[in-house]
């Protein structure tokens, strides 16, 4: 036998080995949680009362006489429904190295995971040791379904996309970025030859450079079972880019090469793999170019059986878009999570629904219909009624409590006691096409500084998405406000400018072109008025008590506007 294949056996055998041990450990924490879930109220009682116990003595803690032997009821007694607002003056006493002013001594701080705030200012999201174990503990239980549900995709490599968790440091020194990141630089030696990307891709902050990096290393690996990203735009995305480069991400394939200028710590990290020749590779994607005429992800990996992405919400619309690129390989949505914590584990493929993550977070639900009371009542996770809607509250390890994520969910069945939830869209006046949660008082604050900027005056305009490759944003004014379309152009640039200073997920998804430019159009004189008119008559209330809309979350909106009055561009789309 060959010396180095033999090695390699033995390499392909421990690795086996390994993982079916890990496999074998990782059922039965599936199976613990699946039993806890039959009864739901024990277990959300046990888990706040978890909660409570790590962060007792905090500052947080202290000021609203919080402590492990509360009820239930006592808890949200003291504790008001809250936002990130209540929050942040302690997570910045953190940012200057007081971590008990939310966490208890026991509660390491790891990181701070980043996400969009509903001001200029990015949210700070606390990280901590044990929000990490169960945060780790929902991705196993997630994962040994897949395995055991689809034969075959952990019989090769995972292709997996993260972001840096350490893409820079608050004053005390404690990382911030993306907790994907975290998790990736945490993974086992062993375990961590099982994905295709070196945890250093995740840390390349050009966009540009990145997708080409990411691409020239899950091109040459013909092994790959399983591609996972938690947005499926990224995918669609990777295609076009695919396309793009094909002759040359073929020749760096071919010689060993990679054909942009990396960062010099990625560069030295990624040595071994990018000066890796592939010459087989390279002609059989050859192949594939010439006689399709492009590269399509289905054809490049033939031995793919999984792709892990959201299909829920605005994500759903990839979908055909998806099966085209990829073909019927099968699709396990994610499950509803966020930088504040995972919400729900699906346990099947083919749906978005998931089961509510009761041991690692205590949740409360708002009917959507009383969300715009000003102190509506909460309802327990065991208590909600199949069919209806809910708004979801969190209360976490890493000190957010009853916390207004402003998702609305659907209850869609039951695990036992514990309530299936399905994904329906983001909350009033936020809209996420693709992770950006773009909220109403961004973009007014973004029309209103850019308006004055140029010096015209926009009383009454509406904010909508509108589907494409990629997705985006239209900005709509009556053509009576002012009439130069040249003035609308730069209006909408720099709307686009101030919407990626203020949010820093809409910056990143546009820097990654994930999502198009903001693009202005005129409306006809009359139209936000018929639209007063019509939205007003839906919900059954007069014209005094209407609210103007500067953003609506509605995909089809745009569509349905010739229905009011006859839509005209500026400009191109």
């Amino acid at each position: 036998m060959n010396p180095v294949s033999g090695l390699h056996a033995l390499k392909t055998v421990f690795i086996e080995g390994v993982g079916a041990l890990l496999r074998a450990k990782v059922r039965r924490i599936r199976q613990r949680f699946l039993v806890s879930c039959q009864k739901c109220e024990e277990t959300q009682q046990a888990t706040l009362k978890r909660i409570l116990s790590l962060n007792q003595g905090s500052q947080l803690s202290n000021d609203f006489q919080l402590s492990p032997q509360l009820t239930v009821n006592e808890f949200r007694e003291k504790f008001p429904i809250s936002e990130y607002e209540l929050f942040k003056p302690y997570i910045d006493r953190m940012r200057a190295d007081d971590h008990s002013a939310l966490l208890g001594p026991d509660n390491e701080l790891l990181m701070f995971a980043l996400s969009s705030g509903t001001t200029s200012e990015s949210k700070y999201v606390p990280i901590t040791k044990p929000f990490l174990n169960d945060y780790r503990a929902g991705w196993r239980i997630w994962g040994i379904g897949a395995i055991d549900g689809h034969a075959g995709c952990d019989r090769g490599h995972i292709f997996q996309i993260t972001s840096s968790q350490d893409r820079f440091r608050t004053e005390s020194g404690v990382p911030c970025g993306n907790i994907s990141g975290l998790v990736t630089s945490m993974q086992n030696r062993v375990l961590s030859r099982l994905y295709t990307l070196p945890a250093a891709v995740a840390d390349i902050e050009d966009p540009e450079i990145k997708y080409y990096t990411v691409l020239r290393i899950a091109l040459a690996d013909e092994t790959i079972t399983w591609i996972t990203t938690a947005n499926p735009g990224t995918l669609v995305k990777l295609s076009g880019l695919l396309n793009q480069h094909a002759p040359q991400l073929i020749e760096d394939i071919r010689s060993g090469t990679i054909s942009v200028d990396l960062p010099e710590p990625q560069r030295k990290a990624l040595q071994k793999v990018l000066s890796t020749r592939s010459p087989e590779r390279a002609k059989f994607l050859e192949n594939l170019l010439k006689e399709q005429g492009e590269l399509i992800p289905k054809e490049c990996w033939p031995r793919l059986k999984l792709l892990a992405i959201w299909t829920g919400g605005s994500a759903g619309a990839y979908l055909p878009k998806i099966r085209t690129l990829f073909g019927e390989v099968s699709i396990r949505d994610h499950g509803l999570h966020a930088s504040e914590g995972r919400m729900t584990i699906p346990l099947e493929s083919g749906t978005s629904e998931g089961v509510l993550d009761i041991t690692s977070h205590f949740f409360e639900f708002i009917p959507e219909d009383q969300a715009e009371e000003e102190s509506p009542e909460t309802i327990l996770a065991h208590e909600l009624v199949e069919g209806k809607n809910y708004f979801i509250l969190m209360t976490t390890v890493s000190g957010l409590y009853r916390y207004n994520i402003r998702d609305v969910v659907k209850c869609t069945g039951f695990e036992g006691t514990t309530p299936i939830l399905k994904f329906l869209h983001k909350g009033a006046h936020i809209s996420s096409i693709t992770g950006e949660k773009v909220t109403e008082s961004q973009v007014v604050d973004a029309v209103r500084d850019a308006a004055s900027d140029l010096n015209v005056s926009v009383p009454q305009f509406v904010v909508v998405p509108v589907w494409g490759e990629p997705p985006g944003y239209r900005l709509l004014v009556e053509s009576g406000e002012f009439d130069s379309p040249e003035t609308m152009d730069e209006l909408a640039v720099r709307v686009d400018e101030n919407l990626c200073r203020s949010n820093v997920e809409y910056c990143e998804k546009r820097d990654s072109d994930r999502l198009s430019p903001l693009v202005g159009h005129f409306v006809s004189n009359g139209t936000m008025e018929n639209l007063a008119k019509q939205r007003s008559q839906r919900k059954g209330g007069s014209m005094e008590q209407y609210k103007h809309p500067c953003l609506i979350a509605d995909l089809e909106f745009i569509d349905q506007l010739p229905q009011i009055e006859t839509l005209s561009a500026s400009s191109a789309n």
